[in-house]
């Protein structure tokens, strides 16, 4: 063999060696770094507290009479009476910045959402009853605009019809964004809605609809 292929060779093993080293003290600390998020991730969904204890409605506003709401193994469930009349469901409690978190159920069409703020603002749940389409995850200001674009959820691929989805609503300053199944699908930003409010779960008139909430939690942000 050449000198000059020995020193290659030579030089190559121990660049590999050197690889090898920087690897084996790389893996253990990426690990960490990738603990560290997890745990934050924790530490976050930690201070989210129940706003639906799963017995009854205890910390919502009831509506008298209620043929609206009940709940039935820990689930929150919300139908129209034989009117096919409405209802919002709110807190007792008001609140500004926020984060809202629940898995949703429902079968074929409805009209349902997430209402806060004041002036109110909601984020929605199924088929819009204007635009006669699957807006959920998307915001309707109530305004001339109804479902600004800028506000509306692009990729809803990761909805599982007919199954449990968990759907975050977090509202912070002007700010109001939300997570589909672990996954950022909007944001909407606006100094339109500074007020604290009631945080609110719909059932939207004129349809026959039911949908379901379980594992309702809240946490209120600095």
């Amino acid at each position: 063999m050449r000198a000059v292929e020995t020193y290659g060779f030579v030089h190559m093993k121990k660049l590999t060696r050197s690889l090898t080293g920087i690897r084996a003290l790389l893996t253990p600390f990426l690990a960490g770094i990738f603990v560290m998020a997890a745990l934050a991730v924790r530490a976050e969904d930690g201070t989210l507290k129940p706003v639906f204890n799963g017995k009854d409605l205890t910390g919502w506003t009831v509506p008298d009479p209620n043929p609206f709401w009940r709940v039935e193994d820990g689930v929150l469930i919300g139908e129209n009476d034989e009117k096919q009349k409405g209802n919002v469901l709110y807190t007792v409690k008001s609140y500004k910045d926020f984060i809202l978190e629940a898995e949703v159920r429902w079968n074929g069409e409805i009209d349902s959402g997430y209402f806060c703020r004041k002036p109110e603002l909601q984020m929605q749940i199924g088929v819009s009853r204007s635009l006669k389409k699957d807006l959920t995850c998307s915001f309707y200001t109530g305004g001339k605009e109804k479902y600004p674009e800028s506000g509306q959820a692009k990729d809803l691929s990761g909805l599982k019809a007919g199954d449990w989805n968990v759907i975050r609503l977090q509202a912070k300053g002007d700010v109001f964004t939300v997570w589909l199944n672990g996954r950022k699908v909007s944001e909407y930003t606006s100094d339109k809605y500074p007020g604290a409010s009631p945080v609110g779960l719909q059932i939207h008139p004129g349809l026959k609809m039911r949908v379901d909430f379980r594992n309702v939690r809240m946490q209120e942000l600095p």
